[in-house]
């Protein structure tokens, strides 16, 4: 039976009453006046029934909206619910309780990511015309000593310096870098980065702040990690077959007499060592071009002076690989570079290139430039397969090559060269185009 029961019961309670009003008027026309009383008495009964079962009924649908509208589903009205007449109201209430189990699971799961990531993160929620704490994630709380507050204005009292930061920016988007100081200790330096999101009417204030020093740690520690795998592979490419040669020789040695395929092996496996401890000594030694780099002698250079120069040293290397080479930089820029170190970028890049284009048919270096901001872009494009996306983030790691005679020493030390003038150098990949772009300041 449906919820229309609700209203046939009322509708059925009413025609009882109008009948009995109907007896009673009938009753007083036959002059049967103990008849009437009793059957006015009925009546008055009969109305008080009809008040108490309308008021029941709006009694329970008020306290269950009231419950609906204060998020408040801990109540039980599971025996009222049996009642087919309150079925709709049932479903209404147990999907929004639902609703609020889900919500409140799904907060609870991205607070605990929040207060997980090492990075302190403060949302604030804009309320009239005051901004009010939304959340505060643990590493905030912790790292910059504050208590888990909820109102603005009692952040800014423990935390004055960001506090008064944010407010200098206007609550705006903003990424910046910028010094913070955490009760009486030195200033500390972050990285800031804040967006304003606008949902339901409600504006939402996200500020990330992220410390430089933990940054470059982890960078450094990375950056000290991938350069140790890659020396201690290389060092036990040279040092696991020396061992192992020596190794026999000693067994040769302790023999009293040695034959003449004795003697030969003892002849290869000296020439072997000889010729790892070569590789090893100039492995070294590119290391130590790397860790001692000389700062640059800066001076006034033209740009086409610097391309001529290395174009005219790599010209027998072009003709014999059959590269047809496009420099399309047809004015000229003053640099304030060291002239020795950028031709040498210039040269290990073009170097790469020859590489790189070594089995294709197409063969195509082209060479551009353009001037931005004061800057100067120099972009060395080749017709080359590239470099698998695999290892796109190593090729500028120490040691790191990809060819069998190569030192894996050209791009961190024409990256290092770059970097000593105030520039940076990337590498780019695109559809049929792989594009080192050097960046040097006018």
């Amino acid at each position: 039976m449906n919820s229309w029961k609700l209203y046939n019961q009322l509708f059925i309670r009413l025609v009882l009453i109008l009948l009995l009003t109907g007896l009673c008027f009938w009753l007083f026309s036959k002059n049967m006046q103990y008849s009437v009383i009793f059957c006015g008495f009925v009546i008055i009964l009969a109305l008080f029934e009809v008040y108490f079962f309308v008021k029941r009924i709006f009694i329970f649908y008020d306290k269950t909206i009231n419950a609906i509208l204060h998020n408040d589903f801990s109540a039980d009205f599971s025996k009222q619910y049996q009642s087919k007449n309150y079925k709709n109201l049932y479903k209404l209430y147990e999907k929004l309780k639902n609703k609020q189990k889900d919500q409140i699971s799904k907060e609870l799961v991205f607070r605990s990511i929040l207060n997980n990531v090492e990075t302190g993160v403060l949302m604030l929620q804009k309320q009239e015309t005051e901004w009010n704490i939304f959340l505060m994630n643990d590493y905030f709380s912790n790292h910059f000593k504050v208590p888990k507050v909820s109102k603005w204005h009692y952040l800014k009292k423990q935390l004055p310096s960001l506090c008064e930061l944010i407010e200098d920016y206007d609550f705006k988007e903003v990424k910046a870098s910028i010094q913070v100081r955490v009760g009486k200790e030195d200033l500390q330096t972050f990285i800031l980065q804040t967006s304003l999101t606008k949902t339901y009417g409600q504006d939402y204030y996200v500020i990330l702040l992220d410390s430089i020093q933990r940054v470059v740690e982890k960078k450094e520690k990375e950056a000290w990690i991938n350069l140790m795998k890659v020396i201690s592979h290389e060092l036990m490419n040279s040092l696991t077959p020396i061992r192992s040669l020596t190794q026999n020789m000693n067994d040769l040695v302790q023999q009293n007499e040695l034959s003449k395929e004795d003697i030969i092996d003892l002849k290869e496996s000296v020439n072997t060592i000889l010729n790892r401890s070569d590789h090893l000594q100039n492995f070294v030694e590119n290391y130590r071009k790397l860790a001692m780099l000389p700062s640059p002698k800066k001076e006034k250079v033209a740009l086409n002076k610097l391309l001529k120069n290395s174009l005219n040293f790599m010209n027998p290397l072009f003709k014999e690989a059959r590269i047809s080479v496009n420099n399309t930089i047809s004015y000229n820029r003053w640099l304030y570079v060291d002239k020795l170190q950028i031709e040498q970028v210039l040269i290990n890049l073009l170097t790469n290139s020859i590489y790189a284009l070594k089995n294709k048919t197409k063969k195509e270096i082209e060479i551009s430039s353009e001037v931005k901001d004061k800057r100067v872009f120099i972009t060395i494009s080749d017709t080359g397969k590239g470099v698998e996306k695999e290892i796109e983030d190593k090729i500028f790691l120490p040691f790191f090559t990809t060819r069998k005679q190569g030192a894996g020493i050209g791009l961190t030390l024409s990256k290092n060269i770059i970097e000593a003038h105030g520039g940076y150098l990337v590498y780019q990949n695109e559809e049929n185009k792989t594009s080192f772009v050097i960046c040097l300041v006018e």
